[in-house]
């Protein structure tokens, strides 16, 4: 996922990296596992639609997410 939002110019490869390590140390310590697109939409970072617009471009028939109205 990460990759595709770098190549999409959605982040960057740093916003990448610390949502990484927030979803590996969440992991270890509360034994949770989230997902780095939800880590970068609570960041305020992406959006529910460019999420989308990743999950599509990684073959993913979605959207899994919707949009809140």
């Amino acid at each position: 996922f990460g990759i595709l939002a770098v190549e999409k110019g959605m982040v960057t490869a740093e916003q990448v990296i610390n949502a990484m390590r927030i979803q590996i140390m969440e992991d270890v310590s509360k034994g949770k596992h989230r997902l780095i697109g939800l880590i970068l939409l609570e960041q305020g970072i992406l959006s529910l639609g460019q999420i989308n617009e990743v999950l599509r471009a990684m073959g993913k028939n979605l959207p899994i997410l919707k949009e809140e109205r």
